[in-house]
């Protein structure tokens, strides 16, 4: 049963569409990899003798995935830092340094 758009919690709302995005995001990358170890290895996989390209895509991808997963769950949070800084700024202002 869904609620009335008027009837939500903004920020659950913004914070359930962030997991779900990532969700979304997380299957695409998987989907996306898989295909392209697959075309390697039916491509040739045992003429190299290098590093297999599919690694570059899979580990610079993974890394902006894994950044997104931290910040979406909360592990590393841009509200919180933004409100350190506040909070930073206010025992700045009563001190008299701003």
């Amino acid at each position: 049963m869904n609620a009335p758009l008027q009837d939500r919690d903004p920020q659950l709302w913004r914070l359930a569409r962030r997991r779900a995005a990532f969700k979304s995001h997380l299957v695409t990358y998987l989907l996306v990899n898989a295909l392209l170890w697959a075309i390697w290895y039916f491509t040739g996989a045992d003429s190299y003798n290098f590093v297999p390209w599919p690694v570059w895509p899979t580990l610079f991808w993974g890394l902006g995935l894994g950044i997104q997963g931290l910040t979406t769950y909360g592990f590393v949070s841009e509200q919180s830092w933004s409100e350190r800084e506040y909070q930073q700024l206010l025992r700045d202002k009563e001190a008299g340094r701003l």
